[in-house]
């Protein structure tokens, strides 16, 4: 019994994380037909799979913040994608400046060929120059990069909101149609009954004939 139990523990304590570039809904069941229980899931996110489905395409998970639901399994990652960091960026920036300064207080000290110092300098500046620009270029792909995830869950929010409005006029003209056919019952039930009252009442209200008396 311990080595039946033993890969449930297992899975309650196996940590995932979100993949792709989007985020990714939650639902109250393992497959599209069960309600959503939360929008979208952000990528990155880390989570704790409690459990699988019998064809493991869905997974039971838990977020740090106490949600639960399911989402497919194949949006499940072991390692956390690495994302681009301004603040790392930043500290690489400040880093490249302070180096940079240094580095020419170093050969002012080194030198006193006024010639020489100039060329460092100008050399100093062209590398921290290209630096900067490099550092430009990362800035602008990771501010591209987070409005396209913003983008994207917007979508995604969208899609499936219109999913859910296309469920509700199914389940409404689901309902319509039930109605419809329990009118037309109703109203063929009555002309019927109808029918066989004309047909009981009609004959006693046409007057009989009197029989000619064969005294006459």
């Amino acid at each position: 019994m311990l080595l039946l139990l033993l890969p449930a523990v297992t899975v309650a304590q196996d940590v995932r994380y979100v993949s792709g570039d989007q985020s990714v809904p939650l639902r109250g069941g393992a497959g599209d037909d069960y309600q959503l229980v939360h929008r979208g899931i952000p990528a990155g996110t880390r989570l704790t799979v409690a459990r699988t489905s019998d064809g493991g395409l869905w997974a039971d998970i838990t977020t740090e913040a106490g949600e639960t639901g399911w989402i497919p399994t194949e949006k499940l990652l072991v390692e956390m994608t690495v994302q681009p960091d301004m603040a790392a960026i930043g500290m690489t920036e400040e880093a490249t400046e302070d180096s940079g300064a240094a580095a020419i207080v170093a050969d002012a000290d080194s030198t006193t060929d006024p010639t020489e110092l100039a060329n460092q300098i100008d050399t100093c500046e062209a590398e921290f120059n290209s630096v900067a620009q490099e550092l430009h270029r990362l800035k602008q792909v990771s501010g591209k990069a987070e409005q396209l995830d913003i983008d994207n869950q917007r979508l995604v929010e969208h899609t499936e909101n219109l999913r859910s409005e296309v469920e509700m006029l199914q389940a409404e003209n689901h309902r319509l149609l039930e109605k419809v056919e329990s009118e037309d019952f109703m109203n063929g039930a009555l002309a019927v009954l109808l029918g066989v009252i004309i047909a009981l009442v009609a004959p006693r209200l046409v007057p009989k004939r009197r029989k000619s008396s064969s005294w006459a």
